[in-house]
């Protein structure tokens, strides 16, 4: 768990970040969002004190982080940052092993770590372990970046703007890696984003801020459905709230239980149930129908998304 109790920070009498009381539960994913220079950079690296409070604690676990030198304290925590920061003249092996290393773990173990965070992220290990970052995609090395955050298999993950400098759809990828990333580990991950999609996506509970406070935190229903004043509402897309409620539900919440429509089902145009309402309805208009099979992740049949039902949601 993370947690931050009053925490501020002050640059010249100015506050970067004013009293912010915030919590992301064990094992789940919180975001920090909000304009540019709202101050959730700051809260991030306070957490792994890169930047120190002015006031106010932080508690990992129950643990105020100010009590650990702060070698160990980023030894325990993962960070993933948008310009990755790998070892330009360290091969991909070596970078990922970088804690791990200085943590005393014997070669065989930490190769072993390697091999296992590479097979985990998707990444052909006997392919790339041993290129050095300038030899990978810029998406390539995103994900080895995320590898050497996971390393030593640390309770916490930090992010910030991990995504940013990257193109869409290698971005969309990439947020679907931390999703399952997060869904097989059960990290409790912090992520710093200036992205409502990424935002809606992957967060359990988002924090926005502006100029340094807090001003709502809550789910991603919460936001969108109960915003807290007009900033929230505009913020979170004012008159397009609608569409953005269909971003965080997925085709599974909705469906019909019928397992075929017209009296066949074309497997060609199923989607999967785990797909967002928002993606379906934009393949409803691409295609020119009202109505999509779903299936599981194996491939069954599991009922059909009707167009007028994402209307009444």
């Amino acid at each position: 768990m993370i947690e931050f109790r009053n925490v501020s920070k002050r640059y010249d009498g100015s506050f970067a970040v004013d009293d912010l009381s915030f919590t992301v539960a064990e094992g789940a994913i919180g975001v920090l969002i909000g304009t540019s220079g709202s101050g959730k950079s700051t809260a991030l690296r306070m957490v792994n004190r890169l930047i120190d409070p002015s006031s106010g604690t932080i508690h990992l676990s129950g643990t105020t982080v100010e009590q650990l030198p702060p070698v160990k304290l980023r030894r325990r925590i993962g960070y993933v940052i948008q310009s990755v920061g790998l070892f330009p003249h360290w091969t991909v092996e070596r970078n990922i092993g970088t804690v791990p290393h200085l943590l005393g773990w014997p070669k065989a173990k930490i190769r072993d770590r390697v091999a296992q965070l590479l097979d985990l992220l998707r990444l052909d290990a006997n392919a790339v372990r041993h290129k050095y970052p300038h030899q990978l995609s810029g998406g390539q090395q995103q994900r080895v970046g995320v590898a050497r955050a996971l390393a030593a298999d640390p309770d916490v993950l930090l992010m910030d703007e991990p995504f940013g400098a990257l193109d869409p759809i290698t971005r969309t990828a990439l947020q679907d890696e931390i999703a399952f990333i997060h869904q097989q580990t059960k990290k409790t991950i912090l992520l710093v984003t200036h992205d409502i999609e990424e935002a809606l996506k992957l967060g359990d509970t988002i924090a926005l801020l502006d100029r340094g406070k807090l001003v709502q935190a809550g789910t991603p229903r919460d936001l969108l459905t109960a915003p807290a004043n007009d900033f929230v509402r505009d913020f979170f897309g004012g008159a397009n709230l609608g569409l953005r409620l269909l971003e965080i539900e997925t085709a599974a919440t909705v469906m019909r239980p019928e397992k075929r429509i017209d009296g066949e089902r074309n497997e060609a145009e199923a989607i999967p149930a785990s797909m967002s309402l928002h993606r379906a309805l934009s393949l409803m208009v691409a295609r020119g129908v009202d109505r999509l099979p779903v299936v599981d992740d194996k491939g069954a049949p599991q009922g059909t998304l009707h167009l007028a039902d994402l209307a009444k949601r």
